[in-house]
């Protein structure tokens, strides 16, 4: 028998005449997330997607609230518009409810089609009298009940009590592709995801200074984007070996401008992968003023170095608000494993906060060497990433 999930969207409703486009696309990755659930089909209405599944409806509710472009997610039921049948089946969803312990209940109608010839008031009149009748030991909380019972008269009735939240946002892919400079922190995996609500498929960098760093700052990393790819289905991770890049700028470079010439290295290597991969800007986790590199100035020293749009989503973002979104995501315990990344190497005792660009073009004159870079592309090695499945369910 199958089962059927009724998803909903958010933002995509208010695009105009190409919101068919965005609608077709989140089909699409709904049916990627489900490609091993047992599909059977995915239909559009208007503001709604159905999805039938033969194989377990949770796991595929878990999959579909990591797509981005959906807002929420239901296991349903649906029935014929009738009223006794609507009964019917709202007094099933009612007897799954309180089996599971829950004692009170409201009734929530939305009627979209107006042909029906009951109001919403009015069925939930009827279905809460019902209800009550079938269930003596049940009552109805108009204002905090355990079960908010939902039912949608549309071309036929649906009834759900459940919902998993998704992430709202874009469906990934429509807003293009972007490399994304990914460390072994906190900041960096909740930069991508948020690039990631907004449409824009990532391709991470992980910059690894082994024997200065250990390999399993870099599995750190590699666990970083399988948490990741729940919401992406699959990534691809460049990681670039950046020891001897590294030495020469430390050896030859002043102490001060260490970090803002280390960033300036790995900016012209991720823009090298953009230009690879067919990527239209570069992704970062600053924020102003976290770090001595992420004030303006150094933040423009930074970008100076390449010529696509670089991308900042925690920029006005506070240390617990990034922690914050990074455990809602999962990737919050992976970060904070005692494994340092490359940035810690080196690091200046006294880092310049007010980089002069001038300054910093004519130090890096004699350290910039195109084979070193070259080299680091050589190098790099490349992984396909899947998913991890994780979750349970969460009403």
């Amino acid at each position: 028998m199958s089962g059927l999930i009724l998803a909903r969207y958010g933002e995509i409703g208010l695009k105009g005449k190409n919101r068919g486009f965005f609608e077709q696309k989140l089909v699409e990755r709904m049916g990627d997330a489900l490609a091993d659930c047992g599909v059977e089909k995915i239909e559009r209405e208007y503001g709604r997607i159905y999805v039938r599944v033969s194989g377990d409806v949770e796991k595929a509710c878990r999959r579909l609230s990591r797509v981005f472009g959906l807002v929420a997610v239901s296991p349903a039921s649906s029935a014929d518009l009738d009223l006794d049948a609507i009964k019917a089946a709202a007094a099933a969803a009612l007897a799954e409810a309180r089996a599971e312990g829950h004692t009170t209940f409201k009734v929530d109608t939305r009627r979209p089609n107006k042909s029906f010839p009951l109001t919403s008031p009015q069925v939930n009149r009827f279905l809460g009298a019902h209800l009550l009748k079938t269930f003596p030991d049940l009552k109805v909380d108009v204002h905090n009940p355990d079960v908010k019972l939902e039912v949608e008269l549309r071309e036929r009735a649906y009834i759900y009590w459940r919902s998993l939240p998704g992430p709202g946002g874009l469906p990934l892919g429509v807003s293009g592709r972007a490399v994304l400079l990914l460390s072994g922190g906190i900041d960096s995996p909740v930069a991508g995801w948020m690039a990631m609500k907004r449409g824009i498929e990532i391709i991470p960098v992980y910059f690894h200074s082994f024997p200065f760093t250990s390999d399993r700052a870099k599995e750190k990393v590699i666990d970083l984007c399988r948490v990741l790819a729940r919401y992406a289905g699959r990534i691809k991770l460049y990681v670039i070996h950046f020891t001897d890049i590294q030495k020469v700028l430390h050896q030859g470079g002043p102490d001060e401008l260490q970090t803002i010439l280390l960033r300036r290295m790995m900016m012209r290597i991720a823009r090298r992968i953009a230009e690879r991969e067919g990527a239209a800007a570069l992704v970062t986790g600053e924020s102003v003023g976290q770090v001595a590199s992420q004030t303006l100035p150094s933040l423009a020293a930074t970008g100076a170095v390449v010529d696509l749009p670089i991308l900042r989503p925690l920029i006005a973002l506070d240390k617990e608000e990034i922690i914050a979104r990074a455990k809602s995501i999962g990737t919050f315990d992976i970060s904070i494993r005692p494994y340092e990344d490359c940035c810690t190497v080196f690091v200046p005792r006294h880092p310049e906060t007010h980089p002069d660009l001038g300054r910093v073009v004519r130090v890096e004159e004699g350290l910039v060497d195109q084979a070193l870079i070259e080299a680091a592309l050589e190098r790099a090695e490349i992984t396909e990433i899947e998913s991890t499945e994780e979750g349970s369910w969460e009403a």
